[in-house]
């Protein structure tokens, strides 16, 4: 008579004969604003300086947050040069922390890049420059481009589209707080996407960064949506209390959210818990003006079924 741990190897192979199996992986991915890691005009306990660089202090509270967020992939925003990149990656490779590859985007703005830490290597990387959008009569370009990395996986290629929209500083009184402008870049940002994916519901990608703006806002609209195609789905977002603001302005005492992950229809079923988290941990109100927001992915991919 067959024992208990015959009867059950049998089951069990019985399962995999009927049903294909899956191949299972797990991939954490975050976005965070650094704050100026670079030279910057900054008030000190000295007084105002102009091309100062992040305080010490602040860069130990930032690395601090990134050991705790764990992500496999990190998208930056407001990074410095390459050398202050290759610093970051430096400390935390010296913390116990190792992000072998990483990638700067070079665009029009140089003081305040997007820039992406992995531990996984990319299949290609990119900075995506000739998205140019009429503005008042002219031209302009998106200034920060677009990041775009793609990440082999189990389940197949990921591609991770970092983003940094204008800020709502403006010099223009016919833009107050530089919406259309942000607008603008948001619809060149959307149809480059769709010129790499023309079938979003059947695409796997990320649209992630700061996006100066909120939720509700018309830059995120068109990011999410063009006609009657859904592009992306934003994903709600708290913090360990059910707050969920990612920007605290010190100087008007506001709270807002600008920080954003959004992903492809086909790829929402991966997405853990169908939210993202906006992480609050020690350092995080010391290291800069933004809060990270992270996702936990969960891929699977169907592989051949056992021989029966």
């Amino acid at each position: 008579m067959a024992g208990p741990r015959t009867l059950v190897l049998a089951l069990v192979f019985a399962v995999l004969a009927v049903e294909p199996g899956l191949r299972a992986e797990s991939l954490r991915i975050a976005t965070y604003n650094v704050e100026n890691y670079g030279p910057a005009n900054r008030m000190t306990a000295a007084g105002f300086r102009p091309d100062y660089p992040k305080p010490e202090a602040e860069k130990t509270a930032l690395r601090q947050v990134i050991r705790a967020l764990r992500a496999d992939v990190l998208v930056l925003q407001e990074m410095g040069s390459a050398a202050h990149l290759e610093e970051l990656r430096r400390d935390l490779r010296a913390e116990g922390c190792d992000y072998p590859h990483a990638y700067l985007a070079r665009a029009a703005d140089t003081e305040r890049q997007v820039a992406v830490l992995s531990r996984r290597p990319f299949t290609s990387a990119e900075t995506i420059t000739d998205l140019s959008f009429p503005y008042f009569g002219g031209r302009e370009t998106v200034k920060r481009g677009l990041l775009c990395v793609t990440i082999r996986t189990e389940a197949g290629d990921l591609t991770v589209f970092g983003v940094h929209l204008k800020s709502r500083y403006t010099d223009r009184e016919d833009d107050p707080l530089s919406t259309l402008r942000r607008t603008a870049e948001a619809t060149a940002i959307r149809d480059m996407i769709l010129k790499r994916f023309p079938n979003p519901a059947a695409a796997r990608f990320l649209v992630l960064g700061d996006c100066n703006d909120t939720k509700a806002s018309k830059p995120i609209a068109r990011l999410r949506q063009r006609g009657e195609t859904t592009i992306s789905v934003l994903l709600p977002a708290a913090d360990s209390r059910g707050e969920t603001w990612t920007h605290c302005w010190q100087r008007e005492d506001t709270y807002s959210r600008v920080d954003h992950i959004l992903v492809a229809p086909a790829l929402l079923p991966a997405v853990v818990e169908g939210t993202g988290r906006i992480h609050d941990g020690p350092g995080v109100r010391e290291a800069s003006d933004h809060r990270p927001v992270v996702v936990q992915l969960h891929l699977t991919a169907p592989t051949a079924a056992v021989a029966r």
